[in-house]
């Protein structure tokens, strides 16, 4: 049923925590992976040599962590793709999901805090928007947002900057 998985990862450990998942299901389904990560374009927001200086340490970055996954994933006898882009990720993720035919995308559902329940998440703009279906691992306890006391409170213990 699922013969094209694509795994956006943004770098994070806890992203990669549904690796061991997706190669169980890619196994079972005997299904090609293919892993995705999308980074900023920095020249908006830093210019000149100083960008892209950072966006060869990104791409550099990227291409090794990638690498690692899909060496990984191949050991267990799964076909790995890695692609590193350039772009907005929701939307990058979503585009390229339908411009390859991609049957499914398998993603760890975390945030950023407390940010996230106010900004949203990756995770729910792909969930949301995505043309095809989209599995959703837990990678950490989920934790209810915290009430405007305890995010002061939280504020003090760490000192204001």
């Amino acid at each position: 049923m699922f013969k094209k998985i694509l795994v956006p990862l943004d770098g994070s450990k806890l992203a990669a925590k549904v690796l061991p998942q997706v190669a169980d299901l890619a196994k079972t389904q005997d299904a090609q992976v293919t892993l995705l990560t999308v980074y900023p374009d920095l020249k908006g927001a830093v210019s000149g040599e100083l960008a892209e200086k950072l966006m060869a340490q990104e791409v550099k970055g990227c291409e090794g962590y990638l690498a690692q996954a899909a060496k990984d994933l191949n050991a267990q006898g799964i076909k790995v793709e890695t692609i590193c882009t350039v772009g907005m990720p929701p939307q990058d993720i979503i585009a390229y999901a339908a411009k390859n035919s991609m049957d499914l995308i398998a993603m760890a559902t975390h945030g950023k805090g407390e940010v996230a329940w106010l900004l949203g998440s990756v995770a729910e703009k792909v969930v949301t928007h995505a043309t095809v279906p989209v599995l959703l691992f837990r990678v950490m306890g989920a934790e209810p947002p915290k009430t405007k006391e305890e995010q002061f409170l939280d504020v003090l213990d760490r000192g204001i900057p």
